[in-house]
């Protein structure tokens, strides 16, 4: 086998002719569509930062006349003002982008270098612009929520998401009523030894999701269970209404077992009283 030679065994047939170009020349394709990643982002962050650009414009010159050292102090609160403005159009821009271009994404296996993963690399791309830049600003407010939304991601009502770590929102569904705690990571595929794997994944009314628990894609929780912190749930589980998993990987914890690990907590929280 060739170096870095991509396994084909997975893949689904070849779409068109542009598929089969992109199979063919897998390694500049992808650099390619990086580059143009790159320049799509610039001007999503270029249109994000161009009101925030006129303002301090017009702020500048009144802030010259001030006497020292207020010139600094209000040149570093307008300036942290304008940062807001950019994040929040931002919100605005990137969902924007999202419709116009081809990000419908759909569930797929195969090859990571195939058309069929464009959308998934075109929508991705877009989100994560905000996810790493202003999106841990609004997680825990209506902005988040509703840019959440605006990306795709179905949210029941009173939903709680108090984290950033999320991929491919268009094919994440949150029920009412759900609670995802901090650092919980949620993303709707996963891969390897070449291969791509999009799959949805649901979240059930009244499920609660504990701190930096894991939820891989084709995962299933239902309503009203609980993934305890930490935990990682592996492509294909299903957790059923009620109940509880944890563990690495999560597996399904009876309530007996429950109960006996809270009487340790119990007694070592009283040992070390």
């Amino acid at each position: 086998m060739k170096p870095f030679a991509q396994d084909q065994s997975k893949n689904p047939p070849p779409a068109n002719w542009l598929d089969r170009l992109l199979r063919r020349f897998s390694r500049f394709a992808y650099g390619v569509a990086v580059l143009l990643m790159y320049t799509l982002a610039s001007t999503a962050l270029g249109l994000a930062l161009a009101p925030a650009l006129w303002a301090w414009t017009q702020v500048r010159p009144w802030l010259r006349g001030l006497p020292s050292p207020l010139p600094w102090v209000a040149s570093g609160f307008t300036l942290s003002i304008c940062f807001f403005v950019f994040g929040l159009t931002l919100l605005l821009v990137i969902p924007a982008y999202n419709w116009v271009l081809p990000t419908r994404v759909k569930p797929f296996k195969g090859g990571y270098y195939t058309i069929h993963a464009l959308p998934w690399f075109l929508h991705n791309g877009l989100f994560y612009l905000v996810r790493f830049t202003f999106l841990p600003f609004v997680t825990l407010t209506p902005f988040g929520i509703w840019f959440l939304k605006a990306m795709g991601m179905k949210i029941g009502r009173h939903a709680f998401i108090n984290t950033e770590y999320i991929s491919d929102p268009q094919l994440i569904t949150i029920g009412d009523d759900a609670a995802l705690g901090g650092s919980v990571r949620i993303f709707a595929h996963y891969g390897g030894g070449g291969n791509l794997v999009i799959a949805p994944v649901t979240v059930g009314n009244r499920a609660t999701l504990g701190l930096a628990c894991c939820v891989m894609g084709d995962v299933v929780i239902g309503d009203d269970a609980t993934i305890l912190p930490q935990s990682v749930l592996l492509p294909g589980s299903r957790v059923g209404s009620g109940e509880t998993w944890g563990g690495v990987p999560a597996r399904r914890i009876d309530r007996e077992e429950m109960a006996r690990i809270k009487a340790e907590i119990r007694g070592m929280t009283e040992a070390l009283g």
